[in-house]
C-alpha cells in the first residue's frame, strides 16, 4: 500500500508562503477544487471532438511529436496522448491563460512561462486498463530529463497536472517521491531504469485526487503511473499537464523533428 497521507490546499487569488514552502520541501503539491466541474466537462467535450478529427484524418504528429493511439473498452480507436491540446481545444487554452494558472509560475525563477508551444505543449492523457490498451502505465521517470535529449542543461520546470477523472489506487493513480527534486544528476540519471521500473517503492507517495483538482511536481523528481487493478471502465483515468518552464524560448513547427526520448514512449504501455 502506498502512503497517501499529505497535506493537500485550496487555492485562493495567490500563492501562500506555506504552499511555497510545502513545494519546495516536497517538489509537489496538491491542489483541491482547483476548476469546477462544468471546466472539467467543457476541456472533455473539447478534446472528444479533436480525437475525431485526428482518427478520421489519420494525424500521425503534431509539430513533429507522436500522436499515441490506441483501443479504447468498446473497441473503438481512440487518442491515449494528445500533445499541444490548447492549440486545439479552446477550454484548455482558456484554462491555462486564467490568472489563477498564471500565478503558478512563482514556483519557478523570475522570467517562467507556460509552454503552450513548447516542448510537448500541453499535454491530455487518456489511461484506461484493456486487452488492448496502448496506454495503461508508466514506469519510473522525471521529466526534467528531457532537457538532455534536447542536447540542453537541466532547468526547472513544473509539470501541472488537471484531473479530469478521479485518481486513487482503485484505477492506478500517479505515485511520486517527494523531496527527489533537490537529488544530484547523477541519481536523476541512474536511480531506476527510466519507464522500464514499474515497481512499488516503499517510500512513493500516492497522489489521491478528485476531478478538478490541480497536482503540480517539480520536474525533477521521481514519478509513475501504476496500472490500475480493473480492467474497462473503472480504469479509465485522465489527465491534462502542462509544462512551465524557464530558459531559452524554442517553440516548435510543423517540420520540427521528433525528440528522441520519444522512442522511450514506445515502452510506455
Amino acid at each position: 500500500m502506498s502512503k497517501t497521507q499529505y497535506k493537500k490546499f485550496t487555492f485562493g487569488e495567490h500563492l501562500t508562503d506555506e504552499q511555497i514552502a510545502f513545494f519546495n520541501r516536497n517538489g509537489f503539491i496538491h491542489f483541491q477544487g482547483f476548476v469546477t466541474r462544468q471546466t472539467v466537462d467543457d476541456i472533455l467535450k473539447s478534446t472528444e471532438q479533436v480525437q475525431k478529427e485526428w482518427i478520421a484524418n489519420k494525424v500521425e504528429k503534431i509539430k513533429g511529436v507522436p500522436i499515441k493511439y490506441g483501443v479504447d473498452v468498446n473497441g473503438e480507436t481512440i487518442v491515449h496522448r494528445f500533445p499541444f491540446t490548447s492549440q486545439f481545444c479552446e477550454p484548455v487554452k482558456r484554462f491555462v491563460q486564467d490568472p489563477h494558472f498564471q500565478e503558478l509560475k512563482k514556483l519557478l525563477p523570475p522570467g517562467a512561462r507556460i509552454a503552450e508551444n513548447e516542448k510537448d505543449g500541453v499535454i491530455f492523457n487518456h489511461y484506461v486498463n484493456t486487452e488492448h490498451s496502448n496506454f495503461r502505465q508508466m514506469g519510473w521517470h522525471t521529466d526534467s530529463m528531457r532537457d538532455v535529449f534536447y542536447g540542453k542543461k537541466i532547468m526547472p520546470m513544473l509539470n501541472v497536472g488537471l484531473y479530469l477523472d478521479d485518481s486513487s489506487e482503485s484505477n492506478g493513480g500517479l505515485r511520486i517521491l517527494p523531496g527527489t527534486h533537490r537529488q544530484n544528476i547523477m541519481s536523476m540519471m541512474f536511480r531506476k531504469a527510466y519507464f522500464l521500473n514499474n515497481g512499488r517503492d516503499k517510500n512513493e507517495m500516492l497522489v489521491d485526487a478528485k476531478a478538478g483538482d490541480l497536482v503540480i511536481h517539480d520536474g525533477r523528481i521521481w514519478h509513475r503511473v501504476a496500472m490500475a487493478p480493473v480492467l474497462g471502465e473503472a480504469s479509465r483515468r485522465r489527465v491534462m499537464y502542462t509544462p512551465v518552464i524557464v530558459g531559452a524560448f524554442q517553440p516548435k513547427h510543423e517540420h520540427s523533428r521528433t525528440p528522441l526520448y520519444h522512442h522511450f514512449q514506445k515502452l510506455v504501455k
